[in-house]
């Protein structure tokens, strides 16, 4: 797939060119400042944008700004965002936008190989990858919720569903029957008021947009 980058980290960038190009992606453009991240979406239209959160010249969210900028003018463009942290708010507002081929990853992730490669291609084809760390920051805030409600089990199996397993993958890591797990996801949805005739990709956006809804908390 065509991938443009944005990364300052001269190291990291250059990790993840080799990374990419090693596994048959074809890098077209890289970005080292937060205003030529824009220019290089518009111009090269890739299969996937890989941004960092905070570039240069403030070190803020430019990364995430040009992202939400691409998916206006480049409609489902997907993007996989890097953070140095779990930045609950950076996530918040990548899923809000609609989160059908957004990813948020720590810049840790990208170290284990296979996992990093999965989550791109995950987000690439249209899906959610949501780093784990950043997944159990934001069960953990929302235990005053109906989240809390939920039985460790089904916990688990959320937790697995936000960063954008299938129920095949939820089921071999679990070490259940994907029975279990499609009996364990009606109970989840059950619990949280979502429609349980919602299946495939619009579950996973669902609960998505219940972790990260300013308004779950009162429900």
């Amino acid at each position: 797939m065509r991938v443009v980058i944005a990364e300052d980290n001269a190291l990291l960038r250059e990790g993840l060119v080799l990374l990419l190009n090693s596994a048959g992606h074809e890098v077209v453009a890289v970005a080292v400042t937060g205003p030529e991240i824009l220019p290089a979406l518009l111009e090269h239209r890739p299969d996937i944008a890989v941004l960092d959160v905070r570039m240069p010249p403030h070190f803020r969210d430019e990364g995430l700004c040009a992202a939400r900028e691409a998916r206006e003018r480049i409609p489902a463009l997907p993007v996989l965002v890097l953070s140095q942290y779990v930045e609950e708010s950076y996530a918040a507002e990548l899923l809000s936008g609609g989160a059908r081929g957004v990813g948020y990853l720590l810049k840790d992730r990208v170290g284990r190989v296979d996992e990093f490669l999965d989550a791109l291609e995950r987000v690439a084809a249209g899906g959610t990858a949501l780093d784990p760390e950043v997944v159990t920051e934001l069960l953990t805030r929302r235990r005053d919720t109906p989240i809390g409600s939920l039985t460790p089990r089904e916990r688990e199996v959320l937790k697995l569903m936000a960063e954008g397993h299938d129920n095949a993958t939820i089921a071999k890591s679990l070490v259940v029957t994907e029975r279990a797990v499609h009996k364990h996801i009606g109970n989840v949805f059950l619990k949280l008021g979502l429609p349980p005739s919602d299946s495939g990709h619009r579950r996973v956006l669902a609960v998505l947009a219940y972790l990260n809804s300013p308004q779950s908390s009162h429900s």
